[in-house]
């Protein structure tokens, strides 16, 4: 039988390091705080001093503790995890059952010649009972583990022959198929640093400006009470709403114009150099284990494997600034994908970032083993009654916020009154249009069809979506109509699949036209629930 191994030893010293490294950053602030109170420098360094040691002391022992408490092993048929210190901890995964095996390795972890290794099954997110973290292993181990654990049983082949046997034997294998891996994969798509225009064109740009508008008032805030300049600064403000000068409203147009572009321009920097980070050495390849595989990431490299056999279809994700830059990026729609967490700042799912439309198209091609993409297919529009539903449900916010300062301009007087007489007309004049054009965008870009094997749907105008589902991957139809949808004749038909997100609608399509491709697309599966119109 398999004898259980153990984590990296090296593993007490990295987090040591790690804990080190943040201890000599936070020290500075936190003995600031600490001298504020009134205390000599000397009893301040010392306090400061002595926690240092102590949260280090702290951490090298539980991960010591940690070490010696983590067991694991690959057997034919299972993947065994146990964890023995004070309480026991077995957790026992099928081969058969995992999903993802995905590996990283951030800058501490590279130094070391480490890598973290997250055992998906697809059930939940890794972190929680769905699947397990090995943190960390060898780059070597961690990389043998991938082949091991992904690797599937060919036809009239033994069990003993594929899937990682006991002992030296295992060793041996997984460290043949390691080493013909790399050479034996087939490119399917590269980095190419003229993407690097899209970064911000993306959301990104804006969360970044955002935050380099706040940090600077944090910093004031930490550093110095502010309250004294802001109260002048306030009631000079007041002072010249009541009499605004032609000069003086110019002057304050051109300050925030200023401000805005100087946060563009960080936001933009920002955005390119995450875009940097994220995608340095991207390389998706199609490995001779049945999987495709992306490799990414410059301070902390990422390995993500999907097997083709799960594979259900793509998406081609087009948000508004990349849209118009005529780009989008492709995510895979595969069954047991990891779902992305809050903290993590791209999805596991993602097959290609943003990129040429042509280039899109043609790496879902090929991902999907097609010699034409799906996405070359013209789309059949919705009716017009589709156009109405989003033209109210973006109206009707811009009329309540006209109402509420239309509310505030009559019963408030002086420059605040003034103000939200103002604001009237700028969402009259400003947001109305901009919702209507965001309104009929989103009818624009609704669209279905049947190409081949796939079923298509698209919809969405900041985040617009086009799905290319494996009709064979679908297993089940949910028909949607409120009371609002029956009046005009429509319907929202919604695929369900094991797959990606579980279920993709077509939102808002003429009654008849919706169930017409939900028969066609998968034969037999909503006939008894319909009636077929002879004529």
């Amino acid at each position: 039988m398999t004898a259980f191994e153990r984590l990296d030893r090296r593993l007490v010293l990295v987090r040591t390091l790690t804990t080190i490294g943040i201890v000599l950053v936070a020290a500075v602030p936190a003995g600031l705080g600490i001298h504020t109170e009134g205390r000599p420098v000397s009893v301040t360094a010392g306090m400061v001093a002595a926690g240092a040691v102590l949260l280090v002391a702290i951490t090298s022992v539980s991960e010591y503790l940690r070490w010696r408490a983590t067991r694991f092993r690959v057997t034919d048929e299972r993947f065994e995890w146990r964890f023995q210190l004070i309480i026991t901890r077995r957790r026992s995964l099928s081969r058969d059952r995992i999903r993802t095996v995905d590996i990283t390795a951030g800058p501490v972890h590279r130094l070391f010649g480490l890598a973290t290794v997250v055992i998906g099954t697809g059930e939940q997110s890794a972190s929680a009972e769905g699947g397990l973290r090995l943190d960390p292993v060898s780059r070597e181990r961690a990389e043998r583990l991938r082949v091991e654990l992904l690797r599937r049983p060919e036809s009239g082949t033994e069990a003993g022959q594929w899937s990682g046997a006991t002992g030296a034997g295992a060793a041996d294998a997984a460290d043949t198929a390691v080493a013909g891996a790399a050479p034996g994969g087939t490119a399917i798509a590269t980095l190419d640093w003229r993407w690097a225009i899209y970064a911000p064109l993306s959301f990104v740009t804006l969360a970044v400006a955002v935050a380099a508008l706040g940090i600077p008032i944090n910093l004031v805030n930490w550093f110095g009470s502010v309250t004294g300049y802001t109260d002048g600064i306030g009631g000079e403000l007041q002072e010249r709403l009541t009499a605004l000068a032609v000069g003086a409203a110019l002057m304050a147009v051109l300050l925030v114009g200023l401000v805005v572009v100087v946060a563009a321009l960080i936001g933009a920097v920002g955005a390119t150099l995450l875009f940097v980070e994220m995608w340095w050495g991207y390389r998706l390849t199609r490995e001779s284990d049945g999987t495709l595989r992306v490799r990414r990431g410059l301070l902390t490299t990422r390995s993500i494997s999907i097997e083709e056999r799960r594979l259900r279809g793509t998406e081609l994700v087009e948000p508004l600034g990349i849209r118009l830059a005529r780009a989008g990026r492709v995510d895979a729609v595969a069954t047991g994908m990891q779902q992305s967490q809050g903290g993590q700042r791209t999805d596991h799912r993602t097959l290609l970032p943003a990129a040429p439309r042509r280039v899109a198209r043609a790496v879902a091609a090929t991902v999907l083993d097609e010699p034409d993409s799906p996405y070359d297919r013209a789309l059949t529009g919705h009716p017009r009654a589709a156009f109405t539903r989003r033209l109210r449900w973006a109206l009707l916010p811009v009329i309540g916020l006209a109402g509420v300062l239309l509310a505030a301009s009559l019963l408030l007087d002086g420059w605040p009154g003034e103000l939200a007489s103002g604001g009237i007309w700028v969402v009259l004049l400003v947001v109305a249009p901009l919702a209507a054009l965001l309104a009929w965008d989103a009818y624009r870009n609704l669209g279905h069809a049947l190409a081949g094997r796939y079923l298509l749907g698209r919809s969405g105008t900041l985040r617009r979506s086009t799905v290319a589902l494996q009709r064979s991957g679908i297993i089940g139809w949910t028909i949607r109509q409120s009371i609002f949808q029956r009046r005009v004749g429509l319907v929202t038909v919604e695929a369900t699949t094991a797959a990606g997100q579980g279920a993709y609608a077509i939102p808002d399509v003429a009654q008849r036209d919706g169930l017409l491709i939900a028969e066609e697309a998968v034969p037999d599966l909503l006939a008894p629930f319909v009636e077929r119109d002879e004529r």
